[in-house]
């Protein structure tokens, strides 16, 4: 089947499962299938979250920066509103990208409404789930300690500082960073009750995280290690800063990035009217979002097609959106895990030893195909297209399960996720049962050249989650599989696959 055209030049790479699905992986194709056409894509930005998100393209490992980082034929990266960033970040991953051969700085532009994040956020992440653990007893909520959850919470308190306080003189900007810190110090000693001990051990964590994560840019001479020693900011007495040091490096680093703050609103409607396409970039995934997620295993921003307009602050209009999951399921922190494998079962531990955050480095855990969660993200998320990755890394499985619905103590069936999470941690997995296959697929390119049992759960995937949006009542307008992704290569992508309607006749 051939490529149908995108219904809009507005072009969204939505996640449908908790995250770790390879959205990265999706913009080059996105870019290389419309360069040189007259609606190429000129502008790829990232739409929410912050440093929190990792994702791969071309081999490159990101967080802040969209992954349209890899292709220069895009003149602009873009990071939208509704991100939280902090300056130093964007350095950090911006000048060893431009030492390797690929052009940031000339094409970045940072929303001047996009949200500034500093270390007094992180700090206060790590206090918050100290608070969790040692005084409400509760499980760690496992966050990656950026920063981000206090960041957005700035935005609710009409805290926040901006990129645009840094067009503006210092004194404004140092008078708010020192209010912002005045609050964390006291929240993390007197709400969250941390103790003198664990608040230093914050500073050595933090740094030994952000040296590990920034080792290669200190191998290549770009930054010292000194600059990932948080210690700089640790006032004289437990519960203090050094907000004069804190105020003058996060001033500096704001100013290198001057000449990239503007506005994404701007640059996405003059390109529009251009008749060029714009794709914006999700950090996490639809049931990550902070609304109809599962709080308090979400994260702070929404997740979803609708944020793409509030990012970019332009009128709500047509928008194609991609929705991108993996043949397999992935969890990391205290989620829910439904459809989670057997430990001892060797796919599991196959799949294990491929499956680590891109910005914690931590194991995620493996399961089923849950279509249950897919069918409920395609009938409320709005989708057009489907990628779907890592179907290769399931060869040599003799039986691969789908998880079709839930059943709950009474037995009664349910193909939908229900709301309440109390009640959706009493459920279990009804699985259809499928073929696995022995043959290495990473080198297939044409779907018809799979084995057959790689075709039938491909249409299987497709299938049981559309089953579980729709029911019986298909309507006549179905996301389409569009790209499914046979290795991490930007050339292990089959795009000859059949119709929708095809792949439900499959069987």
């Amino acid at each position: 089947m051939s490529l149908t055209p995108f219904r809009s030049q507005l072009i969204a790479d939505v996640g449908i499962s908790f995250g770790d699905e390879g959205k990265g992986r999706l913009i080059p194709e996105v870019v290389q299938e419309l360069h040189g056409k007259p609606a190429a894509v000129s502008v790829v930005f990232k739409v929410n979250g912050g440093s929190n998100s990792g994702h791969t393209a071309g081999g490159i490992k990101l967080n802040l920066l969209p992954a349209g980082v890899v292709e220069k034929s895009v003149a602009h990266l873009a990071i939208g509103a509704g991100v939280v960033a902090d300056p130093r970040k964007i350095l950090w991953e911006a000048q060893p990208l431009e030492q390797k051969g690929y052009e940031i700085f000339s094409r970045l532009v940072v929303d001047e409404r996009a949200m500034v994040s500093d270390f007094s956020h992180r700090l206060l992440d790590l206090a918050w789930e100290d608070y969790r653990v040692n005084v409400l007893q509760e499980e760690a909520r496992g966050s990656t300690g950026r920063g981000i959850t206090p960041a957005y919470q700035d935005e609710t308190g009409q805290w926040q500082i901006t990129f645009a306080d840094f067009l503006g003189g210092p004194n404004f900007f140092a008078r708010k960073l020192a209010g912002r810190a005045d609050r964390a110090l006291r929240t993390i000693q007197h709400v969250c009750r941390v103790s003198p001990a664990t608040w230093d051990t914050f500073f050595e964590k933090l740094s030994t995280a952000e040296a590990k994560a920034n080792a290669e840019a200190i191998a290549m001479g770009l930054f010292q290690q000194e600059d990932f020693d948080f210690s700089r900011f640790r006032g004289a007495d437990p519960f203090t800063l050094n907000v004069d040091e804190l105020t003058r490096v996060y001033w500096e680093a704001g100013q290198k990035l001057r000449p990239r703050i503007g506005e994404v609103r701007e640059l996405v409607l003059r390109e529009l009217a251009a008749g060029r396409s714009i794709v914006g970039e999700f950090g996490q995934a639809y049931w990550l979002d902070k609304r109809h997620g599962f709080s308090p295993n979400v994260t702070a921003s929404h997740t979803f097609t609708p944020e793409f307009f509030e990012s970019a602050g332009i009128p709500v209009q047509p928008i194609h959106t991609f929705a991108v999951a993996k043949a397999y399921d992935t969890k990391v922190g205290t989620h829910t895990f439904i459809t989670q494998m057997a430990e001892a079962l060797p796919l599991c531990q196959k799949l294990k030893r491929i499956e680590f955050g891109t910005v914690t480095g931590r194991q995620r855990m493996v399961g089923w195909y849950d279509a249950v969660e897919k069918g409920d993200a395609l009938r409320y998320g709005g989708y057009q297209d489907l990628m779907i990755n890592k179907i290769d890394a399931l060869s040599g499985a003799d039986e691969l399960l789908i998880c079709s619905a839930y059943e709950d103590e009474s037995g009664q069936r349910h193909v939908h996720v229900p709301r309440n999470e109390a009640r959706r941690k009493t459920l279990r997995p009804v699985y259809t049962r499928h073929a696995g296959w022995s043959e290495d697929i990473s080198a297939v390119r044409r779907f018809g050249d799979l084995p057959v049992n790689a075709r039938l759960y491909t249409a299987a995937m497709v299938r049981s989650a559309i089953r579980v949006a729709h029911g019986d009542n298909l309507p006549a307008d179905l996301p389409n599989l569009r790209y499914l992704g046979v290795g991490p290569e930007p050339s292990q992508i089959i795009k000859d696959l059949p119709s929708t309607p095809e792949l439900l006749a499959l069987k």
